[in-house]
């Protein structure tokens, strides 16, 4: 299977998306409430970070990252 085009990944965005800059802004926001209240919650709360995320490798990445640095890190590993 070839990857999709420009074209076809544009055609086929969720209206919903919000972009990589507003994902990235409230990223943070979105995985506290990931690991807070669970995923469905994040999504209800916003849908368009969670339309982002399922189209946006990149973005993805970095959510699950920082997902498992906050899911891993104890409060003394953030600076205050």
């Amino acid at each position: 299977m070839t990857e999709p085009s420009a074209l076809q990944r544009f055609l086929t965005t969720d209206p919903a998306d919000v972009g990589c800059d507003e994902a990235m802004d409230l990223l943070h926001v979105y995985v506290d409430l990931v690991v807070t209240k669970g995923r469905a919650e994040a999504v209800r709360r916003h849908p368009g970070i969670a339309a982002h995320l399922r189209a946006c490798g990149p973005c993805d990445e970095d959510f699950e990252g920082l997902l498992v640095a906050v899911e891993n890190g104890s409060p003394g590993d953030v600076p205050g």
